[in-house]
Parts: C-alpha cells; sequence; structure tokens
C-alpha cells in the first residue's frame, strides 16, 4: 500500500510540474492567459454560486461556484496551452505531421509519404472517412505533391474509397494548422473501423522510403528567430 501510495505521489508530482512548465512557457508567448482565466473562472463561480445560493443554500453555492470556477479556468487553460503549441510549431517541418499523429481515434498516420529536398511534405492518414492526403509547405510544390499523391492513392485503394485532399496554411483554400485536426475529423465517415484498418495494410505497401522528420509532438519550446 505505501509503495502504490508513493508511486501515485510521485505521478501527481509529475502532473503538477508538467503544469507549471506549460503554464510558464504558455504565459510567455500568450498574455492574455491569466486574464482569460481570472476572468472565466470569477464570472462562472459569482454565477453559479448566486444560483446555487438562491435555489439551495449559500453554502452549497460557494462550494459549488468554486469547483465551477476552477473548472471554467482549467478548460480556458488547456485551449490557450493548446493554442500556444500550434503558434510555436507554425513553420516547422513536421507540424502537420505531429498535429494528425496526436488525434484520438482509429486514425492511421503515416508521415512524409512523399516529399522534396525543400521540406515540402505530403502525410497520409487513413480512416472512416477514407484517404485524406496532407500538404505542407511551399502552397505551389505542394500541390504538384499532392496530385501525384492522390492519385497513387486512388489506384491502390479503389473507385470505392473516397481520397481527400488537404493543403495545410494561411492561404485561400488552405487549412490552417490550429484546425487541421477538426477539419480532418468532421470529413464523413464512409468506412467501416475494420475497412479503413485492411485499407492502411494495403497502402503501407506504397511507402518504400523513410524520413527523418520529427516522430510524434514537436518539443514544447519558443521558435528559433
Amino acid at each position: 500500500m505505501q509503495g502504490m501510495a508513493k508511486e501515485r505521489g510521485a505521478k501527481l508530482k509529475q502532473r503538477l510540474s508538467a503544469m507549471r512548465i506549460a503554464f510558464a512557457r504558455t504565459r510567455e508567448v500568450d498574455p492574455k492567459l491569466v486574464p482569460l482565466m481570472a476572468g472565466f473562472g470569477v464570472g462562472v463561480m459569482l454565477l453559479v454560486g448566486a444560483l446555487i445560493t438562491f435555489a439551495i443554500h449559500w453554502s452549497a453555492g460557494v462550494l459549488f461556484g468554486v469547483l465551477f470556477g476552477a473548472l471554467a479556468a482549467a478548460t480556458v487553460f488547456g485551449r490557450r496551452v493548446q493554442k500556444a503549441q500550434y503558434t510555436m510549431m507554425e513553420g516547422h517541418p513536421g507540424a502537420a505531421a505531429a498535429v494528425l499523429q496526436s488525434m484520438r481515434g482509429p486514425w492511421h498516420v503515416t508521415p512524409a509519404v512523399a516529399f522534396t529536398r525543400k521540406q515540402d511534405f505530403v502525410h497520409r492518414v487513413v480512416g472512416r472517412p477514407g484517404v485524406i492526403v496532407v500538404g505542407e509547405g511551399s502552397r505551389a510544390r505542394v500541390a504538384s505533391l499532392l496530385k501525384q499523391e492522390k492519385r497513387r492513392v486512388a489506384r491502390a485503394a479503389g473507385e470505392d474509397v473516397p481520397v481527400h485532399e488537404v493543403s495545410v496554411g494561411q492561404g485561400e483554400g488552405q487549412v490552417p494548422l490550429p484546425k487541421l485536426q477538426s477539419h480532418v475529423m468532421k470529413l464523413p465517415r464512409k468506412l467501416k473501423r475494420q475497412a479503413a484498418a485492411d485499407l492502411e495494410t494495403r497502402l503501407a505497401a506504397l511507402q518504400d522510403q523513410n524520413l527523418p522528420i520529427p516522430k510524434g509532438p514537436i518539443p514544447f519550446s519558443k521558435r528559433q528567430r
């Protein structure tokens, strides 16, 4: 029992330490973090506290007001941390791959299925919407890469499998990096989960090259200037 308690205590310390680091780094790039957390937290606390006090008792109002206020502040904190991460990731080679690989659910992400020497990339995502080819880098070069990869994937996947094309960037018709996950996850579902897994197995034969780009989330650090 003591060993389990120590292990839980160590994990709690690690989480608190990670939260402190995330807070400090987010605050450096996001001056609105503290005002927003305080504003939403206090606002929700007062609103919920007043409602519960009126409906039940002032003591319950204080308790629930503090709880919901803290929850509101934590929600704002989580969203601002994510936004700060995207801000610092933008412009780094492999940023789109890192965002795609952090998606939850039965998504099969293969980074850099096509690329150029100037660090333009096309990544492949297989899921229930079918196949999504995602390009990042120079818009002109990526457009050519996306068309080539889409044709190659379509031949291997078959006529019944949708192949979606996404270009990451700030230009017209492109998807900004912070909206990439939601864009991909909102695509209409056309395949069953097992069919998507089988499709990924077939498409894996297309990947005959490996490129040393960042794997997993990009380190949470300031962008080099």
